[in-house]
């Protein structure tokens, strides 16, 4: 079946996730992580891609971001891509592709789920088994977000004008990030996420995507019946 066009609405956030072929180790050691933050910091400055919130698992990143241009994402995973597969190879002793084909992305109502979705991407190490509490995992916004952590893994991120309404200043909003995650990300919820993403359907209500139809001129759900099939892992 023929992939769908990729939805294209500068300001508009959307759930970015790109994993490696066969969904094997893309980052092997600390090193990598570094020079993977490193290549996407310095692609998404030159090409106007704003990013709230990420995580970087072994085999695959998530990111939830806001493109500038209609080609801020492309541009970016273009760069980061080909740097970071040059860098892999060259450090593995290896050749061949690294990544599994082309990234997936959908656009995401801010409204109805931005600060779910932040929640979702940042909870994967614990889904995984690989930490009790977000916190734990050096590799993933959450410090950032939730603590106010600041340093290279943290003072790149942009904050979403959403996570900016849980506060009138910092530290009000980081309590109130925490708070969210006191309770799990539904199942619904959870659904809604992954079907969205695996599919390139939009992720929002009905009157959202029906916009986002409009605008693109491409379907942004399905038109079929039934509930989602229930999927594992992230």
């Amino acid at each position: 079946m023929a992939r769908l066009p990729r939805y294209v609405i500068p300001g508009q956030p959307q759930h970015i996730i790109q994993r490696g072929n066969n969904r094997q180790t893309i980052f092997a050691a600390e090193a990598d992580y570094q020079f993977f933050r490193d290549a996407l910091v310095e692609a998404s400055l030159k090409h106007g891609l704003a990013i709230h919130a990420y995580v970087w698992m072994t085999n695959h990143i998530h990111l939830l971001a806001t493109p500038e241009f209609d080609d801020s994402i492309s541009k970016v995973f273009q760069s980061v891509g080909r740097k970071y597969v040059q860098y892999f190879n060259y450090a593995y002793k290896r050749s061949g592709t690294l990544w599994e084909g082309r990234y997936r992305a959908t656009v995401v109502d801010s409204e109805r789920y931005l600060l779910t979705l932040m929640r979702y991407i940042e909870m994967n190490p614990v889904r995984a088994d690989m930490v009790a509490h977000p916190r734990a995992y050096p590799w993933s916004s959450y410090r950032f977000n939730a603590l106010g952590e600041a340093g290279k893994n943290a003072d790149w991120l942009t904050p979403h004008a959403e996570y900016e309404r849980l506060g009138r200043d910092a530290a009000e909003r980081q309590g109130a990030y925490r708070q969210l995650f006191r309770a799990a990300v539904s199942q619904d919820d959870l659904k809604a996420i992954r079907e969205s993403t695996h599919k390139g359907w939009a992720l929002g209500s009905e009157r959202f995507r029906e916009e986002i139809e409009r605008l693109t001129q491409r379907r942004a759900s399905s038109k079929g019946v039934g509930r989602p099939r229930k999927e594992r892992g992230a």
